[in-house]
C-alpha cells in the first residue's frame, strides 16, 4: 500500500523541508515504510511517486504536477525539484502498487482542472465492480481515466458525483468549491463504491473468495479546501493508519544536533499550517493526532474538522473494538491511541461555516474537531493492536 502527505499552510513552504529533509519524510517512507509492515515487499513504496502543488494563480488554478516511476529515493530531479520549489498547498504521494502497472498515468496524485486526488488503499472486490463503476460514469468521465488503477477510477466516480451534484468539476471557481461540497461529494463516493460492492452475487462472493472490504484513505483538495478520509467498509475492522498536525511553525528543533530533527512548534493558539499523513513525519509522537476510523477530515483556512462517516459501518457504542488483522493483512499498521490531553472536554456547536447537522464541535487550540460525542467516546477507548502499542513504546514511526 501507498503512503501520502498533504500539507496546507498559510504561507508558502520548501517541498524539501516536507519530503526530503524531516527524520520520517516522505521520501524516507518509500524505503522504510514503519506502519506499512507488508511481509511480502519489505517496507518499500518503490513503484513510483508524485509530487503536486499550487502555484502563483496567475500561472492559473490547475496545480503543477511531478510524477516519475524511478523509487522516490533514487530521483536526482526530485532533489533539485525539492529544494527550489515552495507551494502553500502540496501532496507528495509514494507508491506501492497493488492495481495498475508501473506507469507515470498510474502515480498519484491525480488532478482535472483545479482537483486534486491521491489514495491509499483499494476497492473492494475490484474486478467484479470495474466494469459497472464505469457504466455509471458519464463518458467525459470515463474517457478521462488514462491509467489502470482503481484510484483514478474512483477519482473519475468523484468527478461523475460532483457534476450531478450541480457543480462543473472542470470550472475552477476562484474560492474553490467550498468544504462543504467537496466534503458530501466524496461522502457520496464512497457510499456509491460501497453500493457496488454490495451488488457482488453472493454465490461469486464465496466461489471465489473475494474480499468486499474496500480501504479508502482518500485525499482531495481544490487549491482552497482539503478534504481526506480514513475509512474502511467494515464494522469489525480498522482502516490505515492516517493523522493530522497542526501548529504556527513546521521547522528544525532548536539546538537540535541532526538538522532533520524537525517538529510542529504553538506559539499561540492558532494554526498556521496544518500537515496530514500516513504515518508521522518526525518522532515527535505528541505533535500528531490519530484520525479516527471511518471519519473525514475537512481543513479550510488552517481549521481541522473531523466528522464520522454515518453509514451502516459506523458504530454508536463507545466500546466497541475493531480488529487490526485486515489492514496488517494488506501490509499496513493501524494506530487507535489518541494522545493523553488531545481533546479538550468543551463542546459546542458546529462553528466556521461548516454544517452542524450529526456533528458537534470539539475545541482544541488551533484545531475545530466536528464530531459527535459518542464518536468521541470510541476514538479515546485504548484499544491498538499489538503493532500500535509497539509504536507508541519504542517511539519508532
Amino acid at each position: 500500500m501507498c503512503r501520502f502527505l498533504v500539507y496546507k499552510g498559510s504561507d508558502d513552504i520548501l517541498l524539501s523541508k516536507l519530503i526530503l529533509d524531516p527524520t520520517h519524510s516522505i521520501l524516507k517512507q518509500s524505503f522504510d515504510s514503519r506502519l506499512r509492515l507488508d511481509t511480502r515487499r519489505g517496507q518499500n513504496n518503490a513503484d513510483g511517486f508524485g509530487i503536486g502543488f499550487y502555484t502563483d494563480p496567475k500561472l492559473g488554478s490547475a496545480p503543477c504536477l511531478f510524477t516519475s516511476t524511478i523509487p522516490a529515493w533514487n530521483c536526482t530531479n526530485l532533489q533539485r525539484i525539492a529544494s527550489k520549489t515552495a507551494s502553500r498547498l502540496i501532496f507528495a504521494h509514494v507508491r506501492a502498487t497493488t492495481e495498475g502497472s508501473l506507469s507515470e498515468d498510474n502515480c498519484h496524485p491525480f488532478t482535472h482542472g483545479s482537483l486534486m486526488w491521491m489514495h491509499n488503499g483499494g476497492l473492494g472486490g475490484w474486478k467484479h465492480i470495474k466494469r459497472r463503476l464505469g457504466d455509471k460514469l458519464a463518458d467525459k468521465w470515463f474517457l478521462s481515466v488514462q491509467g489502470g488503477t482503481d484510484s483514478e477510477w474512483a477519482f473519475a466516480l468523484f468527478l461523475d458525483t460532483l457534476e450531478r451534484m450541480g457543480h462543473d468539476p472542470s470550472s475552477c471557481p476562484e474560492k474553490g468549491f467550498g468544504p462543504t461540497v467537496l466534503r458530501k461529494a466524496v461522502s457520496e463516493t464512497i457510499r456509491q463504491i460501497n453500493e457496488l460492492t454490495d451488488s457482488i452475487p453472493s454465490d461469486i462472493v464465496q466461489n471465489e473468495d473475494v474480499d468486499t472490504r474496500s480501504l479508502l484513505n482518500f485525499a482531495l483538495t481544490d487549491g482552497h479546501s482539503v478534504i481526506c478520509t480514513r475509512y474502511i467498509s467494515s464494522s469489525r475492522d480498522e482502516a490505515a493508519s492516517l493523522y493530522y498536525s497542526s501548529g504556527t511553525q513546521w521547522a528544525t528543533k532548536t539546538g537540535a544536533a541532526d538538522d532533520r530533527q524537525y517538529q510542529m512548534e504553538r506559539r499561540d493558539k492558532g494554526a498556521d499550517i496544518v500537515l496530514v499523513a500516513s504515518e508521522p513525519l518526525t518522532f515527535e509522537r505528541e505533535n500528531w493526532v490519530n484520525v479516527p476510523t471511518n471519519s473525514i477530515l475537512t481543513i479550510h483556512r488552517q481549521t481541522v474538522m473531523v466528522h464520522p462517516i454515518l453509514d451502516k459501518y459506523y458504530e454508536r457504542d463507545p466500546y466497541h473494538v475493531r480488529s487490526s488483522a485486515f489492514v496488517q493483512a494488506k501490509g499496513l499498521v493501524s494506530n487507535e491511541k489518541v494522545p493523553s490531553g488531545s481533546l479538550s472536554p468543551a463542546i459546542d456547536e458546529g462553528r466556521h461555516g461548516f454544517d452542524a447537522a450529526a456533528a458537534k464541535t470539539i475545541n482544541q487550540p488551533g484545531i475545530s474537531r466536528s464530531i459527535s460525542p459518542d464518536f468521541v467516546r470510541r476514538s479515546l477507548t485504548p484499544a491498538c493492536s499489538r503493532e500500535s502499542r509497539l509504536f507508541h513504546a519504542s517511539g519508532k514511526h
